[in-house]
């Protein structure tokens, strides 16, 4: 079968168009027809190094996608010719956080396009219970992004995050996939919501989806302008997923008793943990990861009711995929970068 896949580490010269063996369905699985799917920062971190992450090379791409049933089991709940998207974690079901619902913290979780072969492929094959029918209003491209980029969003949001009706939200580095679909999350909610970016057309545009402020950080300081919208009281919550060059200013535009969520460390990892701001305000730092198959349900159906769709920035053919992963680098888009893989 043709598939995107890695021969080493590096840079577009280690990603490679070809053949591949197509998977074989094991009883309990699923043989889908891939369609779709959307760049995620893994996937650069994977062709770049993958360092700290278990894998083999050669390895197909590619963490989440959206395509159709073309073999399951009778009893599997799904039907020839279904949408189906997948949920990238394949966890073991028998240590202790499998056993309590939470299977994104499996001791022994397999990601697609991380610890074992992705999604960028004509065919994949996986355990039903990862298998879950797409929204139908959604195209093939916005129900590929739901699996990760908004449920890693949903996980940081309403599970970690807790927020409710007429809260704010601090989100750093609107434009990024789950910094947009965290947006969106929490406009659905009822929340307030400030973003940040170096770019003022990207502010434009959060602002057009419902944000209540854009702050411009070339220009504008964050907590002085996070202060002078909530009356100096400061923010429930704080989405961020850049690390070090934003830390000071998250955690010091944080309410007494606030709760920032981290799902990231492009900037760096190794902030200053500014312990006596944490316990004298009784701050909250959480990190989150993805998400459960529980969680991704409560997503979908989250989606429906409020008829949320992913922004997608553009879409690239499978041929096109060094191009893609140029854009993804250069962090110009808005939103995501998805694969036509049937292109």
């Amino acid at each position: 079968m043709k598939a995107i896949y890695l021969s080493g580490h590096g840079g577009n010269d280690v990603v490679h168009i070809g053949e591949r063996p197509a998977p074989q369905r094991q009883p309990s699985d699923v043989l889908i027809h891939m369609h779709a799917s959307t760049l995620n920062q893994v996937d650069l971190y994977m062709r770049n190094s993958g360092a700290g992450i278990t894998h083999q090379l050669p390895q197909t791409m590619g963490i989440e996608g959206f395509g159709h049933v073309a073999a399951c089991d009778a009893d599997s709940g799904l039907a020839l010719g279904d949408g189906v998207l997948l949920h990238p974690g394949i966890s073991c079901g028998t240590c202790e956080f499998c056993l309590r619902g939470d299977d994104v913290l499996c001791t022994r979780i397999a990601l697609l396009g991380e610890h074992r072969d992705g999604a960028w492929s004509e065919w994949v094959s996986v355990p039903a219970r990862n298998v879950m029918r797409a929204p139908s209003y959604l195209s093939p491209f916005e129900a590929a992004a739901l699996a990760v980029t908004h449920l890693t969003a949903w996980r940081m949001v309403v599970t970690q995050g807790q927020l409710k009706p007429r809260q704010t939200v601090l989100i750093f580095g609107i434009g990024g996939g789950v910094s947009v679909a965290a947006l969106q999350i929490a406009h659905a909610i009822g929340a307030h919501a400030i973003v940040t970016s170096r770019h003022a057309h990207k502010l434009t545009h959060a602002q057009d989806m419902g944000a209540a402020l854009g702050i411009h950080t070339p220009h504008d300081d964050v907590v002085k302008s996070v202060m002078a919208f909530t009356q100096k009281r400061g923010v429930d919550l704080v989405i961020e997923n850049v690390g070090e060059a934003v830390w000071g200013e998250a955690m010091k535009s944080l309410v007494r008793g606030g709760r920032l969520v981290t799902c990231g460390a492009t900037s760096g990892d190794q902030p200053p943990a500014d312990l006596r701001r944490i316990f004298i305000r009784q701050l909250q730092i959480l990190g989150s990861t993805l998400g459960n198959r529980q969680e991704l349900h409560d997503l979908l159906a989250f989606c429906e009711q409020h008829q949320l769709r992913p922004v997608i920035d553009r879409v690239f053919p499978m041929h096109q995929v060094h191009d893609a992963l140029d854009v993804m680098s250069s962090a110009t888009q808005f939103g995501k970068i998805a694969l036509d893989l049937t292109a």
